[in-house]
């Protein structure tokens, strides 16, 4: 089942990541670019032609799917009345592409009805591929290794776990969290699917992202993964994550877990969430009518 979609996705994966490689040797020049929630962030010529590079090859092998990628402008009307729509990060991470410390990747989902069904995260300096379909289990190619299955740890005392959070120092609300869930160990790195990738092999157990500002591209490919790993990924308060609405953005947050804790976080949360003043986000997100 999604056999052409997956060989499809991880032959644009890997080309994308080949020649994201080819900048990546080279003096990086960084645009600024208004994104979705009218932040400015980085681009680079390596972010636009690895989109390219995928988006056209995915149009061309599947023309009745919509396609949305960070990259590209969101034609909104015709992805959303699509049952089938690939969500794309060119670069996910690209500070970690700028600043030249190997944590990017290139992610590509694929969603129907607004649920994620399949996922792929290569990161290319390590050479690392991970891949998910939905009921089908999550897998990790390393390298020229054949493919390893994916399965998330037990844990479900926090003082046994370990937390993934960004490469950048601990903001104060996220030192705050660190400090009432007592996690055993953090871990920092970059990119969201990498920090998930963590979770699916055991080498970390929590991910919480508490900025409003990841989009569907940060999220899709990601969860599929962690969830065919045995996890779970929702938003703060515990409500699932959809694809087929017209705001892209997560207002309210990732939550992603081994699956076993991800309740008992949820609740431990809520009353940080409230100490920090933060509200559920319901109605920002809808569908137009």
């Amino acid at each position: 089942m999604l056999e052409k979609e997956l060989e499809t996705a991880i032959d644009l994966a890997r080309t994308a990541g080949a020649r994201i490689l080819e900048f990546y040797a080279l003096e990086i020049i960084t645009e600024q670019k208004l994104g979705t929630d009218n932040f400015y962030e980085p681009v680079t010529i390596a972010d636009k032609t690895a989109s390219k590079i995928i988006v056209e090859g995915l149009a061309g092998a599947f023309p009745d799917d919509g396609i949305l990628s960070e990259e590209e402008d969101d034609l909104t009307e015709i992805r959303t009345s699509r049952r089938r729509v690939w969500i794309i990060d060119p670069i996910d991470g690209t500070w970690g592409f700028i600043n030249k410390d190997g944590d990017f990747g290139v992610q590509i989902g694929l969603t129907s009805n607004g649920e994620a069904i399949l996922g792929i995260v290569f990161l290319p300096v390590h050479n690392q591929l991970y891949y998910a379909v939905k009921g089908e289990g999550a897998f990790l190619i390393e390298g020229e290794e054949p493919p390893k299955h994916l399965k998330v740890s037990g844990k479900t005392d926090f003082r046994e776990m370990t937390i993934a959070v960004s490469r950048n120092h601990l903001s104060p609300k996220m030192a705050r969290v660190s400090e009432e869930f007592q996690f055993r160990d953090i871990i920092q790195r970059g990119s969201v699917g990498l920090k998930v990738g963590l979770i699916a092999g055991q080498r970390a157990d929590l991910y919480i992202h508490l900025s409003p500002r990841t989009k569907f591209w940060d999220s899709c490919a990601p969860q599929i993964i962690l969830e065919e790993a045995g996890g779970r990924m929702t938003d703060l308060f515990g409500a699932p994550l959809r694809y087929d609405l017209h705001d892209v953005r997560n207002h309210n947050g990732i939550l992603a877990s081994n699956g076993a804790a991800h309740d008992l976080a949820v609740q431990k949360l809520l009353a940080l969430l409230n100490e920090f003043g933060r509200l559920k986000v319901t109605n920002a997100k809808g569908k137009l009518g």
